[in-house]
């Protein structure tokens, strides 16, 4: 048996990219995945993709910026199968533009959705967590908070306050909680797609010389989530060898 299989893991903005690449991988190594995302058709047709595979999987259409959104998602995780191990914090957007474009409306949606979407799956899993005895956080930033460039000084920020908001939790979990953040690079996802059409541009041009597939940052959560009990994998970088 490997360190995932019967595990519960809930993961949001699993319809697609990162999500729902780590879903599949989970579910194919013997995980029951409980999936959230604003698309609920995608959801749906992912649980029948793993579900025809011989895995186990539900879901429930989850919008992070709702708060009640979270614990319904928990929710399901216990009422399915009895328990949560693991939630995977994952919905992010990337509304990256100049400052002096004084795109606020952008900025307030990257704080929600980065930021107060993961703070309310905390606050929706870890009384959860306390209550089992057991529960591991795994947060998903980017290396764009550790190397910041023009256009990306919100979308950093957002993720470096979850980056730091982790590490604080990771201190006050005690013995038996863990917490990971995983930093991805340039991953081959919808990433760009609600950007300005010249930034889209040039952003897709760099995906398309040297992004990862989403796999290889599924791996490395399912790396985190596998160890045993104990033993807790705080920080994991995964970018291409091209990113500078």
């Amino acid at each position: 048996m490997s360190g995932i299989e019967g595990k519960v893991v809930a993961i949001t903005g699993a319809s697609s990219g990162i999500g729902e690449a780590t879903a599949l991988l989970l579910a194919e190594r013997g995980a029951k995945v409980v999936l959230g995302a604003r698309r609920p058709d995608r959801l749906e047709d992912l649980a029948a993709r793993i579900e025809a595979a011989g895995g186990e999987a539900a879901w429930v259409r989850t919008d992070v910026t709702r708060r009640a959104d979270l614990p319904a998602l928990v929710e399901l995780a216990r009422h399915r199968f009895g328990k949560l191990d693991v939630l995977v914090s994952n919905a992010g957007v990337g509304l990256i533009s100049p400052l002096d474009d004084l795109r606020v409306d952008d900025w307030e949606e990257m704080i929600d959705v980065n930021l107060k979407g993961v703070l309310y799956g905390i606050a929706a899993a870890l009384p959860v967590f306390r209550e089992q005895g057991f529960g591991h956080f795994v947060n998903t930033v980017s290396t764009a908070g550790l190397r910041i460039v023009p256009l990306q000084s919100v979308y950093a920020a957002t993720k470096n306050a979850v980056r730091t908001v982790s590490e604080g939790l990771r201190q006050e979990a005690g013995e038996r909680l863990r917490v990971t953040v995983v930093s991805p690079g340039y991953v081959r996802t919808d990433f760009g797609q609600r950007m300005e059409p010249e930034i889209r541009a040039r952003i897709s041009g760099q995906m398309e010389k040297v992004a990862i597939p989403p796999d290889a940052v599924a791996r490395a959560i399912a790396f985190a989530v596998e160890q045993p009990d104990g033993v807790d994998v705080g920080d994991i970088v995964v970018r291409p060898t091209a990113q500078s």
